[in-house]
């Protein structure tokens, strides 16, 4: 893991100043939201290609994860009106944002932490322009293309404006999204709680011994489920896509695109995250047989 301090100041000051010239060029109240977000995810892909070109950290997109969704969100729920609908949803949305905010902070994401699979896959291509194609193309454009399409279900909220009201099943779909929530938020806390004691920064916990042994968490919801964050993420933009879809009658719809890219993500970062264990852990294979990948495991 890199250890020196990151112009994590400097950056955000940078993706600030360019929100507000892409928000005054272009005004919410008489322009197209999807323009200023188009305009706006250019201005931080180029920061995050040039910071990770610069400082040799590549995880400058995951600086904004859990920022710019939320940004994009209140856009749309201005250029909305702030219809009850699409401010339950932005509401929501912030909700989520803060949570992964703040673990992302304690981890020391946003002060001196690179994701390691960067580092681990950076070994790999050695060749700098095809590694720097793969940063380019990727890790910073790709991945902030994601930001816009799983946020998309609140574009076409925003445009029936005042025409709606909150009815009970999207009552109902906001409750199982702070279900997956809250899933995500305990599967973080005991990840963390696990690693931390497993490196002597909490006290250890006898029960875990074995756990500290193998090396890896498998207790609690990691009992069922190998990654029960991502089943919380990924429950919460489909639900943001549910919602969405019962609220402007149409169920069916091309925003449906934005859930399903960031499952493949989700799935090809699986892949390549447990191939790194794989070789780290002994027994980890026998624990894939014990939880299923996503989904809870009762069998």
């Amino acid at each position: 893991m890199k250890t020196k301090k990151k112009p994590t100041p400097l950056f955000f000051t940078l993706i600030v100043l360019g929100i507000i010239l892409v928000l005054w060029v272009n005004p919410v109240k008489t322009s197209n939201p999807l323009t200023s977000i188009l305009c706006i995810t250019g201005i931080t892909v180029s920061l995050s290609f040039l910071f990770g070109l610069i400082t040799g950290d590549y995880s400058w997109t995951d600086r904004l994860w859990s920022t710019m969704p939320v940004v994009f969100a209140w856009i749309y729920a201005f250029y909305g009106r702030f219809a009850l609908p699409i401010l339950v949803a932005s509401c929501l949305v912030t909700l989520w944002g803060a949570r992964l905010t703040f673990n992302f902070a304690r981890r020391g994401g946003y002060t001196t932490a690179e994701d390691y699979r960067w580092q681990i896959l950076h070994r790999r291509v050695t060749n700098p322009v095809v590694w720097q194609l793969f940063n380019l193309g990727f890790i910073a454009f790709y991945q902030q293309i994601l930001f816009i399409a799983f946020t998309s279900p609140l574009y076409l909220l925003s445009m029936h404006g005042l025409r709606m009201d909150m009815t009970l099943s999207l009552w109902l779909v906001s409750f199982l999204l702070l279900v997956f929530l809250a899933i995500e938020t305990i599967a973080d806390q005991q990840q963390y709680t696990f690693q931390q004691s497993k490196n002597n920064l909490l006290p250890r916990r006898p029960q875990w011994e074995e756990q500290y042994q193998r090396g890896f968490c498998s207790s609690g919801l990691f009992a069922r489920s190998r990654h029960p964050n991502y089943l919380g993420e990924l429950g919460v933009w489909f639900c943001i896509y549910i919602f969405v879809s019962l609220a402007i009658g149409d169920f069916l719809n091309w925003s449906v695109v934005g859930p399903l890219a960031l499952t493949l993500l989700f799935i090809g970062s699986t892949i390549f995250t447990e191939s790194i264990t794989e070789q780290k852990y002994e027994t980890y294979q026998q624990y894939k047989e014990q939880a299923s990948a996503l989904i809870f495991k009762f069998w």
